[in-house]
């Protein structure tokens, strides 16, 4: 019998052994700069109301080693919802951003865009966007900045064309509040999203997990002519930057994938 418990030790041992060793190579996967610092090469806007490429208003630049979103160039928002998407989908990794909400408001901007951004995950092919689509579908890392009184929290989650399971329940609510504290003014602020294709997500601020989740799949409004069902598993798809009235910086964007 104490040779079989050795046995039964020693296998147990390999195993856990074999599963450090992964662990360690997913660590060691090389970080992929999506932003480069000098200009927006890998990433293309589509803004709504006008056709994929067009960087209306000059929404998205690159200054100073800095990824801008910024109005300077409008009149007025009138619902020109925009996003800046990386070139390529993904599916299991980890995405890292350091972002800061700068400046004032558009005076048409809607309330709650006030310093309010986003990354979007598993996005639809953006040119299967119709020209009038406000969001794409997708997973949406709701970041959001305070007013310098109220409490507002960070990498929320909100879900356009979607939805997700938390603790076993399928959750339809539009928008879920974090548990992240509240970041005011406009100091760096370090987000982490890390994506196990349908099966997990984790939303970290600061070095806080601030929310858990799982299950993602389409569900809720979807744009005309969309071609998955409701309860289609998403596991998969584009990142994207929004554009929401707010002025907002990027100065790191990395991601590296998880094998």
């Amino acid at each position: 019998m104490k040779v079989h418990y050795l046995f039964i030790f020693l296998i147990l041992g390999l195993g856990c052994q074999r599963k450090s060793s992964t662990a360690e190579e997913a660590t060691e996967t090389p970080w992929i700069q999506l932003f480069n610092g000098k200009d927006m090469t890998g990433w293309t806007p589509k803004i709504r109301g006008y056709e994929y490429g067009d960087n209306f208003g000059n929404t998205f630049s690159v200054e100073n080693g800095i990824l801008k979103v910024s109005y300077e160039e409008y009149e007025k928002f009138d619902g020109r919802f925009g996003h800046l998407f990386y070139e390529k989908p993904f599916s299991n990794y980890r995405l890292r951003v350091e972002y800061r909400f700068v400046g004032e408001q558009l005076p048409d901007g809607p309330g709650w865009a006030y310093r309010n951004n986003g990354l979007m995950l598993h996005c639809q092919d953006p040119k299967t966007m119709l020209k009038d689509q406000d969001f794409p579908v997708s997973i949406e890392a709701q970041i959001l900045g305070g007013n310098g009184t109220d409490e507002r929290s960070t990498c929320n989650l909100c879900t356009p064309g979607t939805h997700v399971e938390m603790e076993g329940k399928l959750i339809k609510r539009h928008c879920i509040n974090s548990s992240s504290k509240t970041f005011h003014g406009d100091d760096w602020v370090r987000a982490e999203f890390v994506v196990y294709g349908d099966s997990l997500f984790q939303h970290i601020a600061e070095g806080d997990t601030v929310l858990v989740y799982n299950k993602s799949q389409i569900g809720g409004d979807l744009p005309e002519g969309f071609p998955l069902a409701e309860g289609t598993s998403l596991s998969s798809g584009y990142i994207s930057i929004q554009s929401e009235t707010h002025p907002t910086e990027f100065r790191k964007i990395e991601l590296q994938e998880i094998k």
